[in-house]
């Protein structure tokens, strides 16, 4: 599903032949507590030019992400840090406007990194190359790119789920948690979803089938767990934190497994007595129980991204896996986006549509001269 807002794209709104400016949004100001608008703004520079070894990149669409919301904070976490009048970081796929490389053309599409921007410079050691016709690119940024990566990966090598088990996975609605929930159901076992409204209970529960749905706002979350989990849990996906971390630990059945992805509940917490209390049942647990609970990144499994995208292209191709993208139009729509993503608001994977793809007007050859820099 897709759901478009007003576009305002500035590509569409320059007079022909005349240059582009590249739009950027920038960290204004730390959050405290939940971020809002005031902790973005949005800038124009001039478009960089290429040097010698470089590529300028067009952005078509940029993926946000809950982990993003760590990076832009204080306190430590598995995010990069972001300092305040820096770009917004964020997966992206790009056209290439003009290269001054040897490996890339006018017109090749990639997979890469250049944040909260209309343009950027790479020297190409940070870009992998995609089919220049891909029908959907916006995919290499969800279920072919991180989000699905990082689904196959948490659950298939720490959850080790097994046919007949029940698996719970928090923050079902979003990307991640979704391609877990489907992925479990492949292996055969029985899936129970947490996610935060009745609309997204009915996607999950009617058009991706998953066993039982919880509103994680509702009444009673706890009782609720225990009711859809009779003979308890065997792998638990945590990617949220807070109660639903705290009602499904008594249901830990022995053995389990917890893949730890995120802590989205934690991100806005500045208390730390809940905490504490929460780690000393944790602790008590995890030894009784003999669980396994293991964080992950990512990153740490690049040699087996192969392996995973052809396993999940095979099942999107077949309509095994089916694959939820929430699109909005306009760079200048990111922060509240993100804002609604981190309050349960958006459904599916999160994609700013930041330009049209189409050649922009007048972007330059790279034969000029200009400072050598990359994203």
């Amino acid at each position: 599903m897709q759901l478009l807002e007003q576009p305002v794209l500035e590509d569409l709104r320059r007079e022909p032949g005349t240059r582009p400016v590249n739009r950027r949004i920038v960290l204004n100001s730390r959050p405290v507590g939940v971020p809002s608008a005031a902790n973005f703004r949005l800038e124009e520079a001039a478009v960089p030019v290429p040097s010698t070894g470089q590529v300028l990149l067009r952005t078509l669409f940029l993926s946000l992400d809950p982990y993003m919301r760590g990076g832009i904070s204080d306190t430590s976490s598995d995010a990069a840090p972001v300092a305040v009048g820096q770009v917004l970081v964020g997966g992206t796929v790009s056209r290439v406007e003009s290269s001054r490389h040897p490996d890339y053309r006018p017109g090749d599409l990639v997979l890469g990194y250049n944040g909260w921007q209309q343009y950027a410079l790479s020297y190409g050691t940070d870009l992998a190359k995609l089919d220049a016709q891909m029908a959907r690119p916006s995919l290499t940024l969800g279920a072919l790119g991180v989000p699905g990566f990082t689904a196959y990966i948490g659950l298939l090598d720490i959850g080790r789920p097994k046919a007949g088990e029940t698996v719970v996975v928090a923050a079902a609605s979003g990307m991640v948690g979704s391609l877990v929930g489907q992925i479990a159901q492949l292996k055969g076992c029985r899936v129970v979803v947490i996610a935060g409204s009745a609309d997204r209970s009915r996607f999950l529960t009617e058009e991706l089938g998953f066993d039982a749905c919880i509103d994680r706002r509702g009444p009673g979350l706890t009782r609720q767990l225990a009711a859809a989990c009779p003979k308890g849990v065997d792998v638990y996906f945590e990617n949220s934190g807070g109660s639903v971390f705290d009602g499904v630990l008594p249901l830990l059945n022995d053995g389990a497994r917890v893949p730890l992805r995120g802590l989205m509940a934690e991100y806005d917490d500045n208390g730390m007595s809940r905490g504490q209390n929460r780690l000393r049942l944790l602790t008590h647990t995890l030894l009784t129980r003999r669980i396994r609970m293991q964080g992950f990144f990512i990153s740490d499994y690049r040699h087996r991204y192969g392996e995973f995208f052809l396993q999940m292209n095979a099942w999107l191709k077949e309509g095994r896996i089916k694959a939820r993208e929430d699109i909005v139009d306009g760079l200048e729509n990111a922060p509240q986006a993100f804002i609604g993503l981190l309050e349960g608001k958006r459904s599916g994977r999160l994609i700013i549509r930041v330009s049209n793809d189409k050649p922009s007007p007048t972007v330059g050859d790279g034969r000029e001269t200009h400072s050598p820099s990359s994203h």
